[in-house]
């Protein structure tokens, strides 16, 4: 589809303008190039301002095997809801993403619904079982990604050959960091403990490391030491890790922390060391939060957490934060995306910045209600997404806007 927005504040994390946004075929062109041979959809973009769209480096929608939880649609739309047409699955599924088989049918199943772009992991080990690496010649010709995530490899040998085997073939390794060991009786000490071990691991064995939802103060320090040496290490910030502490009883794994770990994550992203925004997006139902379950479903209310914390609470400018929810994540998954210039595919978002108003988890589109955010008030509502050109989701904010 070809599309101009109109009368638009543009930003990304490399400008701050006011103009227009040309789409054709999917693809940003420069706006003087427009051409009369051509029929454009003209969106007007006044108040508003234009973000290249979101992609989230880490979210679970639950397909294959949980879809009373969330399926691809009900996910997809949630995510284009939230402002996002990328996102890379983690692979603790039913069965697990253990196969090119598995991980295909969820590839191509995204395409079909065409809300997002979905990227599927597969498992660092087979069945998610912390024993064998046989199935990873299957994997590696369907994703460049592998994770154990929701579990995490706890056999030393075993993350050492999987990262050998990720350095010889392309692959990244995302990390769920927690020794089991310790889980029970200290959550602090079981993420340090194996952010340590994958990021020492890391540097002997050359593989690339993206370590997820890092959420203590000491993880965050050696990572960024490991980034200062040169290591091939990514790793990304949740923002339920910057919205809420552990006075807020509520489960989630990693935990919610205290302040000084809140404040470790702000600093490393207002220095630029924190590559991306990962979610977490973990949809439950009511019943399974109720016995246990650990997790938020996020990615509907990503953006505005994070706006309303970094820029407007923290003095975060809102291009870094592009950077590290649409740049970086886009680049870390291998995509044309990211920013809004010549070239990048047409993945945009439209954002209201100005009022407050209140996270009702009952509006919902994902399956998962399960936020304990609900009430809490912020500033940053998605009006509209763009994903190749095409307009995959729209407010009813935005109608009522245009209206006015």
């Amino acid at each position: 589809m070809n599309i101009i927005i109109e009368n638009v504040n543009i930003v990304d994390s490399r400008k701050t303008e006011y103009g227009k946004i040309v789409i054709e075929n999917g693809i940003i062109v420069d706006p003087s190039s427009i051409s009369e041979d051509m029929d454009y959809e003209i969106i007007d973009g006044r108040g508003l301002t234009a973000l290249p769209s979101f992609a989230d480096t880490h979210t679970h929608f639950r397909e294959p095997g949980f879809e009373y939880k969330e399926t691809l649609e009900t996910g997809s739309k949630a995510a284009a809801r939230g402002g996002y047409t990328s996102v890379l699955l983690m692979g603790n599924t039913n069965p697990p993403c253990s196969s090119s088989k598995v991980i295909n049918k969820v590839i191509n199943k995204g395409k079909e619904i065409g809300l997002v772009e979905i990227l599927q992991a597969g498992t660092i080990s087979d069945g998610i079982k912390g024993e064998s690496l046989d199935h990873l010649d299957d994997v590696r010709t369907a994703t460049s990604f592998i994770t154990d995530d929701g579990k995490g490899v706890m056999n030393d040998k075993l993350m050492y050959d999987a990262m050998n085997y990720a350095r010889e073939n392309g692959l990244i390794v995302v990390s769920h960091a927690e020794d089991h060991y310790f889980s029970d009786t200290d959550m602090r000490l079981a993420e340090n403990l194996m952010t340590f071990r994958d990021i020492d691991l890391c540097r002997i064995t050359g593989a690339r490391l993206h370590l997820a939802h890092v959420s203590t103060v000491e993880a965050v320090e050696r990572i960024i030491a490991a980034k200062e040496e040169g290591l091939p290490v990514t790793f990304e910030v949740t923002p339920h890790h910057i919205f809420g502490d552990s006075s807020l009883v509520y489960r989630v794994n990693p935990p919610l922390r205290e302040q000084k770990d809140i404040d470790a994550i702000i600093e490393a992203i207002r220095e630029g060391y924190v590559d991306s925004i990962g979610t977490d997006h973990a949809p439950h139902t009511a019943e399974d939060k109720k016995n246990g379950s650990p997790g938020i479903s996020g990615i509907e209310t990503s953006f505005p957490i994070c706006y309303t914390v970094l820029v407007r609470q923290n003095g975060i400018t809102l291009n870094e934060l592009s950077r590290i929810m649409s740049e970086n994540p886009s680049r870390i998954l291998g995509l044309n995306k990211g920013l809004i210039e010549e070239g990048y595919e047409g993945d945009i978002v439209l954002v209201e910045t100005d009022t407050e108003y209140e996270i009702d988890s009952s509006q919902f589109v994902s399956k998962g209600k399960n936020t304990p955010f609900d009430g809490r008030k912020v500033f940053g509502k998605v009006m509209m997404t763009i994903k190749h050109g095409n307009i995959v989701y729209k407010g009813a904010d935005y109608d009522s806007r245009q209206a006015l």
